[in-house]
């Protein structure tokens, strides 16, 4: 068998598309141009090139970008202040705090900070409580990404055992909740799963792995799912995204995964894209929310 790759940069430039066209409609009918700021604290390299790209991707939809720079030696307080800033600023519909941040600032506290009107990331615990009630007000951008990303390669998701590998707030305890739910922004259709969320800690992993019609792996570990874990057939979604010397690979190991899967997003090209896709929409919705027109 040789699996499908699932394209998420095409599907992505289809999304963002589709934002590009909505916000200037939005703006043709009066409205105020979408704004996202984001706030970068130190040099990490790969948050550099991860903002960069969130930028261009902001420019070429039409939203207004922000970047707040700020040193790494940057106290608890004063990045407090500048979230406070931009939670107050009216020209701001989206924050962005850009994450992992330096040794010795509390990311939790920083988060719960930002405005939730403005959390377009959906972190915060008052957006995080209301997709558990489902009733969502942003939905959170890589999770969110996965449920397009299934949608739009028509991989059916209701009935189907989903295994999630990973337990973040950011991606694996929101992407169980989204493809459990009843229904959700892409229909039923992308929704309705039976869902387990399995982790390091898990019991016989690779067993609950196997048992999995569609696999979701966001653990953070590089290859470390091989394909004698795969059910013959399963879809694999790899979130992971790993620097092993000078390449970059998932959590899955590709060449083994793909023998045995049916379907199979790449690392780089998969599900990466789709994140800044859905954070251009969630920023739209921000702006849209604030007149009540949403």
């Amino acid at each position: 068998m040789t699996a499908r790759i699932l394209d998420g940069k095409a599907i992505a430039a289809e999304i963002r598309g589709e934002t590009a066209q909505q916000t200037a409609d939005w703006v043709a009918k009066g409205g105020k141009q979408p704004c996202l700021a984001a706030v970068l604290v130190g040099s990490d390299p790969a948050s550099e090139v991860y903002v960069r790209n969130k930028q261009r991707a902001c420019e070429r939809a039409g939203i207004d970008s922000q970047l707040h720079r700020l040193d790494a030696s940057t106290s608890q307080a004063e990045l407090i202040a500048v979230v406070e800033r931009l939670n107050n600023d009216p020209h701001v519909d989206g924050i962005l705090v850009q994450l992992p941040l330096p040794a010795g600032l509390d990311e939790r506290e920083i988060l719960d900070v930002v405005d939730p009107m403005k959390d377009v990331d959906a972190f915060s615990p008052e957006n995080v409580g209301l997709l558990v009630q489902g009733r969502p007000r942003f939905l959170p951008c890589t999770p969110h990404g996965v449920v397009q990303l299934l949608k739009r390669c028509q991989i059916p998701v209701p009935g189907k055992h989903v295994v999630v590998i990973g337990r973040s707030d950011i991606v694996g305890k929101p992407m169980a909740l989204l493809l459990a739910a009843r229904d959700g922004t892409c229909g039923p259709e992308a929704a309705n799963a039976t869902v387990t969320i399995a982790h390091s800690q898990s019991d016989d992993l690779e067993g609950i792995v196997r048992s999995g019609d569609i696999i979701v792996a966001a653990v953070g570990r590089p290859e470390m799912v091989r394909g004698s874990w795969l059910k013959p057939g399963a879809v694999v979604i790899d979130v992971g995204i790993n620097r092993v010397g000078d390449r970059l690979v998932g959590d899955v190991h590709f060449e083994e995964a793909s023998a045995v899967a049916s379907a199979i997003t790449p690392v780089p090209g998969g599900v990466g894209p789709l994140t800044i896709a859905m954070l251009l929409q969630n920023t739209l919705m921000a702006a849209k929310l604030k007149t009540g027109k949403a």
